[in-house]
This record gives structure tokens, sequence and C-alpha cells, in this order.
């Protein structure tokens, strides 16, 4: 039997690509990983701490590489950041490898799910999250969008029953 092609989930900030991810892995009996986590496990501090020290060009080139060797793994659902798609070769990888689902989430959900976070280095220091999401979401949701294979609006269902919605639709289009 064939390995299922690999799953790549992106989406903004506070789409849920980490819980949805998970699930997806469980019903397909796949691999799950996220790459900011990877990203921070292999060096040891946060992401904060990678802007902090790198800049952001510095964090993109480690997320870059990041996602290059995990995509290499077979049968992974993998979360990437929500600015992976901002590297032309991130996006021909994630492309050319598996099977890309954008989790399109509305401004208020992405509000309600990260104005409490403290560990999203683009909205640290942020005046007006609002503007700061609207801004970050006019520059990638084109990106977003030009590499889907299926787009998947999220909004206040359980992740199971997201994760079951997208195993259908991977299965529609014969890639699950």
């Amino acid at each position: 039997m064939a390995a299922n092609p690999n799953i790549y989930l992106i989406g903004p900030m506070g789409a849920g690509k980490t819980t949805v991810g998970r699930r997806i892995a469980e019903l397909k009996g796949m691999t799950f990983v996220d790459s900011d986590q990877e990203v921070e496990k292999r060096t040891g501090v946060d992401i904060s701490f990678i802007f902090d020290m790198e800049g952001e060009e510095g964090f993109r080139k480690r997320e870059r590489d990041m996602i290059a060797e995990l995509s290499e793994q077979p049968n992974t659902v993998m979360a990437t950041g929500g600015g992976a798609v901002l590297d032309p070769s991130t996006r021909d990888l994630l492309s050319a490898r598996g099977v890309v689902v954008y989790l399109e989430t509305s401004l208020e959900q992405q509000l309600a799910r990260t104005r409490k976070s403290n560990s999203r280095p683009l909205l640290a220091g942020s005046d007006d999250l609002e503007a700061t999401l609207t801004e970050l979401m006019e520059i990638r949701d084109p990106l977003y969008r030009s590499i889907a294979d299926i787009v998947v609006t999220t909004g206040d269902q359980q992740a199971r029953k997201l994760a079951r919605e997208i195993v259908e639709q991977l299965e529609a289009i014969g890639t699950a």
C-alpha cells in the first residue's frame, strides 16, 4: 500500500494549523510535525528570541531550512508558520512535495486566538492588533491561495470535525 501524500497546512496565525493538523494525522495514521515547534526544539530557544537575535530574516532562513528538511519525511502532516509562504522557495517546495491546505480564518477568529499570546513576535509591541493582522493578511492571503490545493474556512467548529471535513475533501480530489 502506498503512503499518503504529505499534507501541509498553511494560513495565518490563529487559524488552528497545529490543532487541526494533529487531528488530520490521527485520522490518517500519519506523523504530525509543526515547523515552528521543530525550530524551537532544535535551537533550544523560542521564536521570539530568534527574532530578537537574528531578526525576521534570520528566522525565515531557519524556517525555510526546517520545512525543506521536514518535507522530505514521508507520510507527514505539517503545520507551517503563518509567514512560511513569504519565501518563494518554500512555496515551491510545499507545492511540489505534497497537498497544501489553506486554513482561512476571519480577522475576528485571529484576534480571539492571538490576543493573549505573547509568543508571536510580529504582534509583540503592536498597538493595534487588528491593523497588524489585516496588513499581514493583505500580503499573505494571495500567497496562501497561490499554492493551496484546498481552501477551508475555519470558524467555531471543533478541530476534530474540521479535520474530518479536510480528509473528506482530500479523498474527493483523490489525494487521500
